[in-house]
């Protein structure tokens, strides 16, 4: 079986992980299938989930998830479980 994992990265405690699903998980007929995801994990539990289309777009996708995490942690001066808190918060807002 082909490696699916388009990129890992971890930031203290936090697993930024993003891998090709096989099978399309886009719950909305008629968009772009969702064959790729971004899930951030904290202590083994997945908090947030991005989708994308194709391969380029998880690559950029995933350096934006790390990016941002980096930022936010950066900005308050705080650990990356902390930082992931404050933008999930800003994420469902959006």
């Amino acid at each position: 079986m082909a490696d699916r994992r388009v990129a890992q990265t971890w930031i203290d405690d936090v697993r930024v992980s993003t891998v090709f699903l096989g099978l399309d998980h886009n719950a909305f007929p008629g968009r772009d299938p969702a064959l790729f995801e971004t899930t951030v994990f904290v202590e083994s539990e997945p908090t947030s989930v991005r989708r994308y289309f194709i391969w380029e777009e998880a690559e950029a996708g995933h350096s934006l998830t790390v990016a941002e995490i980096g930022r936010e942690m950066d900005e308050a001066q705080t650990g990356a479980e902390v930082a992931l808190g404050a933008l999930m918060k800003r994420w469902a807002a959006a």
